[in-house]
């Protein structure tokens, strides 16, 4: 039920910006590196927790509502408890980071703090920044730039061509994630006053900005591999990305898109897996 509710397919978002950013420069130290994706990883399960309560305590989460479990929207679990279960994420994600920026840099701190805010506001608060079209960007900052790049500064305290390379791929292909699922979601978000970016486009332009992540993502893998070619081999992961494209460029709705989710999530891990193989030989 909690792994149900911690969206796991969501995960391979925080754990491959890690791992992207880490191989990007290489590892000077494994234990910065396996830190940094306890942070990543709980911060996720973390802002999906928090994300249930919010929607769960607004009404804007029913029971018939198509996707992932809702903890609190189904009445599974109290809105307490899936509270309880967001904090508890947040503070081992706290507490890791922590340690992590005492033994590279407390300029990290600020970082941090930024992605728990982040993490929380997303459908927390008065105002979720959510529900006012801005999750998608910010997904691309703290899922692509911010974990991408924090993990290459964890090992070799500096960026490279690589890792910023690296960020923006991963960070299209999360965004893409996020796209997918509100597209699905139009419906009940317009109804529910969730006017999140795929409300705001509308159903045809959101498509297409699903197709231009995705593109994004390999043309920056593209880009990079002008300089150093050992990153044309990302480039076959590409086939992967053509069933989610063409359900997504064709108008499936509803359940139909949720197998896109899957997708775009093994996406990501095979894109990870290139990248790793390319920094190597780069």
């Amino acid at each position: 039920m909690w792994v149900a509710g911690a969206r796991p397919r969501t995960l391979p978002a925080a754990a491959i910006a890690v791992v992207v950013g880490t191989a990007a420069v290489g590892v000077d130290n494994w234990w910065r590196a396996l830190g940094a994706l306890v942070v990543a990883v709980a911060l996720q399960i973390g802002a999906n927790y928090a994300n249930d309560y919010a929607d769960g305590v607004r009404g804007t989460d029913g029971s018939a509502r198509v996707g992932p479990v809702r903890l609190v929207g189904s009445g599974i679990r109290s809105a307490a408890d899936v509270r309880r279960a967001s904090i508890i994420t947040f503070a081992i994600a706290g507490l890791v980071g922590l340690w992590l920026a005492v033994s590279v840099d407390l300029r990290l701190l600020g970082l941090g703090a930024a992605a728990l805010w982040a993490a929380w506001f997303y459908t927390g608060g008065a105002r979720p920044y959510g529900y006012r079209g801005l999750g998608e960007l910010s997904v691309f900052i703290f899922f692509g730039l911010v974990a991408t790049l924090g993990a290459a500064y964890l090992q070799a305290k500096s960026v490279n061509s690589a890792a910023v390379g690296g960020a923006i791929c991963v960070g299209c292909l999360a965004t893409a994630l996020l796209v997918v699922n509100n597209l699905r979601d139009i419906p009940g978000d317009r109804l529910a006053g969730k006017r999140t970016l795929a409300v705001r486009l509308g159903d045809p332009e959101t498509r297409k900005f699903f197709v231009g992540l995705v593109g994004c993502a390999f043309l920056s893998m593209f880009v990079l591999g002008i300089w150093e070619p050992a990153f044309f081999l990302v480039g076959l992961a590409l086939p992967m990305a053509l069933s989610p494209l063409r359900r997504v460029w064709r108008g499936d709705e509803g359940q139909a898109l949720v197998p896109v989710l899957g997708e775009i999530g093994r996406l990501q891990v095979v894109v990870g897996v290139f990248f790793v193989v390319a920094s190597l030989l780069s």
